[in-house]
């Protein structure tokens, strides 16, 4: 077989390895490189950003607790769910219906927990009609799914940019909107690279006068 031959068969076998990933990610629907734009997975409890962050305007840090001193910004913990849900166990509406009907009918108050609420309460052993825990029938902390990923190459530190005063929506997208969360930017080092050169070159009014490097070994050391 001649070197032409060759490199023709090197190329078709190319061709087909490529085609054949492109069909293999579109049928499992990955997006290859981790590239996951729109990736919005189902949670262990329907937690609404809309409600929290948008219409009650509770910042991102109170639960999120971290991110303006160290890498992560973590999920937070269910005792956080609880400094308010000890309280709060079911929606407005809710239990304002269960008032007036106790009124109607002349009975007191029965205490209103919404589904979604029930499975927090069970997470760490509250019986939110008794007001009190049981921690002998916790079942365990909520297994969050992590929306936004990183390949272990990749540095990125929280701390750096939300002291700079970016905010969250820059990469997460307008969260206060959103019932479920899901992957808004496609975080390709590409994307990185040209959000800082904006901001380099003042296209970011609010992130006015900061220089953020471009170097190589700041997110890859």
């Amino acid at each position: 077989m001649d070197s032409t031959n060759t490199r023709v068969i090197a190329v078709v076998v190319a061709i087909a390895v490529v085609f054949g990933l492109i069909i293999f990610f579109q049928s499992v629907k990955i997006n290859p490189l981790g590239v996951n734009t729109g990736y919005a997975p189902e949670q262990p409890l329907e937690f609404s950003h809309r409600l929290h962050s948008g219409d009650l305007q509770i910042d991102c840090q109170y639960c999120h607790v971290g991110a303006e001193k160290g890498q992560h910004a973590i999920i937070p913990p269910a005792s956080t769910c609880m400094n308010c849900h000890r309280f709060v166990t079911a929606a407005w509406d809710k239990v304002k219906i269960e008032e007036m009907q106790a009124k109607k009918e002349k009975r007191d108050i029965q205490p209103v927990v919404s589904p979604e609420l029930e499975k927090l309460y069970r997470a760490v052993g509250f019986n939110a009609r008794e007001m009190r825990y049981d921690e002998k029938k916790a079942t365990g902390k909520l297994e969050w799914i992590r929306v936004y990923n990183l390949p272990d190459f990749v540095f990125f530190d929280h701390s750096r940019h939300v002291n700079a005063g970016v905010k969250c929506q820059t990469c997460h997208g307008p969260v206060e909107t959103m019932e479920r969360v899901a992957q808004v930017s496609d975080l390709t080092m590409g994307w990185c690279v040209n959000c800082h050169r904006d901001v380099t070159n003042g296209k970011i009014p609010e992130l006015k006068g900061k220089k953020p490097s471009i170097s190589c070994a700041v997110c890859h050391y």
